[in-house]
C-alpha cells in the first residue's frame, strides 16, 4: 500500500511538495473518478459527455487545488461542487468546455467500447440515484459518508461540527425513506 493511500482525502488535494504533489492528487483523482463520472453520467445521457465532463472537472481541481481550504469543507464536497459548475457550465454554453484541459496540455480523451460500455454500466442503478438525489441534503450526506465513503458516525459527526447521535439518525431516517422510495418503484 503506498503512502497516498493512507492519508485522508483533503491531505491529498493540499499537498504542496512539488515531487509528491502528482502522486498524491493521482490518488484523489483514483478514490473519486468513478464517483464524478457515475454524477456527470446520470445528468447527461451520452457517455461520451460523462467523460468529458469528468475530465474537465479533474482538470480544473488540479489546476486550482491551491484553492482547496479544508476548514471550509470536505474533498469530496469540493470535488463534486467543482462537478457541478462544470455541469453547469457546460449546460449554459451547449458544449463541454476544456480550457482547463487545454491549459494544462491535456490530450483530447480516446473512448474505445470498453470505455463507453463502462460509463453505461453507470447508469444501471439510475433508480437508486434518483431516489438518493431525492433525500433531503443532510440524509443523503449521512448516507453517502456512512456508507459509501465508510466514514464513522464519529468521524462525520466531527466533519459536519454535529453529534455522531445526530448524524445515526439522519443516516437511519435516510434509509428508512430510500427504502419506502424504492419499494413504490418496484
Amino acid at each position: 500500500m503506498s503512502r497516498e493511500q493512507d492519508r485522508s482525502d483533503e491531505d491529498l488535494v493540499a499537498e504542496k511538495r512539488f515531487d509528491r504533489s502528482t502522486a498524491a492528487f493521482g490518488e484523489f483523482y483514483a478514490r473519486y473518478e468513478p464517483a464524478v463520472l457515475a454524477y456527470h453520467r446520470r445528468r447527461v445521457g451520452l457517455p461520451e459527455v460523462a467523460a468529458d465532463l469528468t475530465a474537465e472537472t479533474f482538470a480544473r481541481a488540479l489546476a486550482g487545488r491551491a484553492r482547496f481550504k479544508p476548514a471550509k469543507g470536505s474533498a469530496a464536497g469540493w470535488i463534486f461542487g467543482i462537478a457541478h459548475h462544470v455541469l453547469v457550465d457546460s449546460a449554459r454554453r451547449g458544449t463541454v468546455e476544456q480550457k482547463a484541459r487545454e491549459r494544462l496540455g491535456m490530450m483530447p480523451l480516446l473512448l474505445d467500447d470498453e470505455d463507453l460500455a463502462r460509463v453505461d454500466r453507470l447508469g444501471e442503478n439510475d433508480r437508486l440515484y434518483a431516489a438518493l438525489d431525492a433525500l433531503p441534503e443532510e440524509q443523503r450526506t449521512a448516507i453517502v459518508a456512512r456508507y459509501v465513503e465508510d466514514e464513522t458516525y464519529d468521524e462525520t459527526a466531527e466533519r459536519l461540527r454535529t453529534s455522531p447521535a445526530v448524524v445515526r439518525k439522519r443516516a437511519s431516517r435516510g434509509l428508512a425513506r430510500l427504502r419506502d422510495q424504492m419499494r413504490g418503484w418496484a
